[in-house]
């Protein structure tokens, strides 16, 4: 059976600054990710894995080369269509959860989907479901500052699926946390790779690295 490519990265290349002064953070990297794999991206710091991981995000463009999502060239569309995929189909959990500390639990699932269209009573519906996914039906009223660090990044798990992204991108999501606490993370991660969702990790960490299927290894720019 045939497995389609979600990602497709063909001679990236990302450079900062001027053109006299330039810095090239990526060097012509080729990477392909098909559906359902767990791949785990590690280097020392200042490698690229950051910027790469960006790059397949839509956070960041690419200065040359090609970039297929879901065989779409993203690199040809404006920054409004990148937003829109982005929003849609990609989830992202961060190292520093990037809850928002004024609104509850259930607020900030549902803060992804407010403009994709769906009315109010489906949007909770979802979020409380994806709640109780992670672990946390008896915590969807708190705010983020009365959870730990592991509930406060099961909740941006939950908030990363709430549009039933195709990619989940996690930088570090282990990295803030206690042994215990990051072993419950990435349990849960690999519970979503089982399901199905595609994952690109970054970690430093070389135990959750091995929770992978697949390891890419970036140094100076390079895909080693």
């Amino acid at each position: 059976m045939k497995i389609d490519p979600v990602i497709q990265l063909t001679g990236v290349i990302k450079d900062y600054g001027s053109e006299e002064f330039a810095t090239t953070a990526l060097h012509g990297i080729n990477l392909t990710v098909y559906k359902g794999d767990f791949i785990a991206i590690t280097g020392p710091s200042g490698s690229g894995k950051s910027t790469l991981l960006n790059i397949i995000g839509l956070l960041d463009t690419a200065t040359s080369g090609t970039y297929l999502l879901n065989e779409k060239d993203v690199t040809k569309i404006n920054e409004d269509q990148q937003a829109y995929i982005r929003n849609r189909e990609i989830g992202f959990v961060f190292q520093s959860f990037n809850l928002l500390k004024r609104v509850n639990v259930l607020e900030n699932v549902i803060l992804p989907s407010i403009y994709t269209g769906t009315n109010k009573t489906e949007r909770e519906k979802r979020a409380k479901e994806l709640l109780i996914k992670v672990g946390l039906e008896d915590h969807i009223y708190k705010k983020p500052n009365q959870l730990s660090g592991g509930q406060q990044q099961r909740v941006a798990i939950a908030r990363a699926l709430m549009n039933e992204p195709s990619l989940i991108l996690a930088d570090e999501p282990t990295g803030n946390l206690d042994t215990a606490s990051g072993n419950e993370i990435m349990t849960i991660v690999k519970d979503l790779n089982r399901q199905g969702k595609t994952i690109i990790m970054i970690t430093h960490e070389n135990d959750i690295a091995k929770q992978a299927k697949k390891l890419v290894q970036i140094k100076d720019g390079k895909v080693l």
